[in-house]
């Protein structure tokens, strides 16, 4: 299975996003500590890593764990607002330490829109800067989003202003916001979207990059609001193929292992044809509301045969739909289990410790978050609930 591996490599952020789900903390990382976590990686057998954060340029030993991560056989990828990638010679020196791919997010391509998101002005032309940066590096560049009240109505128009200026960009990654963490469990009122605020937009983008045959996915948007494009959503890849992800979280979670891609669902999902292969509803933090669900009517099959039979996705090694028919039937009754009996979302006590808190990492948290209620109190919104003092 192509599992690939999350390590948050820093938890503090240059930008102050309103919507952020994870935010400072105490935590941080040495070079060894990181190293250990890849070696975890190796060991389950992982195809590839993730560095995330936070804003995981902003670690001094990233590119040198970045270059032990390619050593040790794994594909190398990063999160980033691209606010530090700008500089050519870091993005060269990440390039040669192995880096094959990075996510440059960008929220709106609306000035005024990203700097409402983002907490300070000027990123917009920080993140396109990263871009070609990163490309003239020879790395790989796709394009992450989060769907929030503010862009929900130009999704469409943030790809085409993206694909016009870098024709390059061949893949782009929506994640629906996640409001049950952060500063975007307190500020859901500002920066949750209703289901029906996207689907519109959303659907345009992803008639634009389908006809010009690039490719896309789309994270914790249920099914019924993407159904010409249900082969394209995470949680419904991650079903039919039965993957699980590991997140090395630099906070009190830890490592946690998630095998189980089912959120909410409402009444009427259960006559929905789609219900075994879709993820719901992610609503953790109850800002959206399970009525904008509804069945729909259409065989799973194409779907299934779509994500079976990529081509450029060559993980999966039941290519039939009969094949896979057999093999879902039986993780279906894994999956009807009792929970007790099988895995989830949970913490894996057998993995190393994520991170250290030191004295002078509480201290430097602790400046970060006088710091931050000073933005959130000029920016109107809400600081997140406080860990560690």
């Amino acid at each position: 299975m192509a599992n690939i591996g999350y390590i948050q490599v820093v938890r503090h952020c240059n930008h102050f996003c309103g919507f952020c789900s994870n935010p400072a903390t105490p935590w941080e990382h040495t070079f060894e500590t990181m190293k250990e976590l890849v070696d975890d990686l190796v060991g389950r057998g992982y195809f590839g890593v993730v560095m995330t954060g936070g804003e995981p340029t902003l670690h001094t030993d990233l590119p040198r764990i970045v270059r032990y991560a390619r050593d040790a056989g794994l594909h190398v990828r990063m999160i980033t607002n691209g606010w530090r990638l700008g500089d050519r010679d870091y993005a060269r020196a990440l390039a040669e330490a192995g880096l094959s791919l990075v996510h440059v997010s960008i929220y709106s391509v609306r000035p005024e829109v990203e700097r409402q998101l983002r907490g300070i002005a000027g990123t917009v032309e920080r993140a396109m800067a990263a871009i070609e940066s990163a490309h003239d590096a020879g790395i790989e560049v796709n394009i992450n989003g989060v769907i929030n009240r503010l862009n929900a109505d130009h999704l469409d128009e943030n790809v085409r202003v993206l694909c016009g200026r870098f024709p390059f960009l061949r893949h782009f990654v929506w994640n629906n916001l996640d409001p049950s963490m952060g500063r975007a469990e307190v500020n859901q009122a500002e920066f949750t979207p209703k289901l029906r605020d996207f689907e519109l937009s959303l659907h345009r983008a992803l008639s634009f990059l389908h006809k010009s045959g690039r490719s896309f996915r789309v994270e914790r948007v249920p099914l019924c609001y993407m159904t010409e494009f249900g082969w394209a959503s995470t949680e419904t890849r991650k079903i039919v193929k039965g993957e699980e992800r590991v997140v090395h979280f630099l906070d009190e979670k830890q490592t946690v292992r998630q095998t189980d891609w089912g959120h909410l669902y409402a009444e009427a999902c259960t006559a929905c044809s789609l219900r075994p292969i879709c993820g719901g509803l992610f609503d953790r933090g109850g800002a959206y509301d399970p009525v904008e669900l509804a069945p729909v009517f259409s065989s799973m099959d194409p779907i299934v045969q779509r994500i079976i039979e990529d081509p450029a996705d060559p993980s999966y090694p039941l290519r039939t739909l009969a094949a896979w028919k057999a093999d879902f039937a039986v993780r279906l009754t894994e999956a009807r289990a009792p929970k007790a009996t099988r895995p989830g979302a949970m913490r894996d006590p057998d993995a190393p410790q994520v991170g250290v808190i030191t004295d002078e990492s509480l201290l430097r948290y602790q400046k970060k978050r006088q710091a931050e209620a000073k933005l959130a109190e000029r920016t109107g919104l809400k600081q997140e609930r406080g860990g560690p003092e």
